[in-house]
């Protein structure tokens, strides 16, 4: 039994959380893509959880279930759907489920929600979910929805550390240095240090083609190397980005925790 993660909570325990002014919850993001042969399908999902549960200790927070599965992989951020196991959902799909979701949560009270998202693909979607659930609930609510994408809490300071040689962008990060670094902190279990592939960046045109062509994507799946991925990184980036995540949401819903 966890006392963040609202799964394991019991309803009478849920309703006492729920009842605090400050209470916030916070609903982690993320997809089932392939991640390279070195990290499992579910790193966006993993990640953002553990992200949500990071800042929910320092905020005192409510860690809902995870939106497991995501927008469809493309190939310029994500590899693209053409890898075995991406399972991804219609972008109407996942902003109803955002919607009902918000709609749940504040049918139940909750006031104040943090969309911690861990899949590059999903934020459109999970904004116009989150615009349809404000519009349901209706304009005298108290609700307020703060959506986020993690990567974007890295300072400067922090990239350069990881990045001695030159930060090459968030979206050849797929699978690369960032979420490896992540993944041997959280979930060491899970990744296969000897299975990283030392590929060259991807190099992708400025435009996108439909249908997908999978030969522009390293055949491993990974958009730049990881090999410069260590736990110490991981450590460096998890304990940054929590604390300046948190420090976000306490100001925008003014509380104490």
């Amino acid at each position: 039994m966890h006392p963040l993660l609202m799964s394991c909570l019991s309803w009478v325990e849920y309703r006492e959380r729920i009842r605090d002014s400050q209470a916030i919850v916070l609903i982690p993001c993320g997809a089932l893509e392939q991640h390279g042969p070195h990290l499992p399908l579910g790193t966006d999902a993993l990640l953002s959880a553990a992200v949500a549960q990071s800042v929910a200790e320092r905020v005192n927070g409510i860690v809902a279930p995870t939106f497991s599965y995501g927008y469809k992989s493309q190939p310029k951020s994500g590899g693209g759907q053409h890898f075995p196991g991406t399972t991804s959902l219609d972008g109407h799909s996942l902003s109803q489920m955002m919607r009902d979701v918000v709609r749940e949560l504040a049918r139940q009270g909750a006031t104040q929600i943090v969309v911690v998202d861990g899949h590059y693909e999903n934020q459109w979607f999970l904004t116009e979910g989150i615009d349809l659930a404000l519009r349901d609930v209706g304009g005298s609510a108290p609700l307020r929805v703060m959506r986020l994408e993690y990567w974007d809490f890295f300072t400067e300071a922090v990239l350069g550390k990881v990045f001695p040689d030159g930060f090459p962008g968030y979206a050849l990060e797929h699978a690369a240095v960032i979420e490896t670094s992540m993944m041997l902190h959280y979930y060491p279990d899970l990744v296969r240090l000897d299975l990283i592939p030392d590929d060259k960046p991807a190099d992708f045109p400025p435009y996108d083609i439909f249908p997908a062509r999978p030969e522009w994507v390293p055949a491993s799946g990974v958009l730049s190397s990881a090999k410069a991925a260590t736990l110490e990184k991981g450590i460096l980036m998890a304990e940054q980005v929590a604390e300046s995540i948190a420090a976000a949401v306490k100001h925008e819903f003014q509380i104490s925790a």
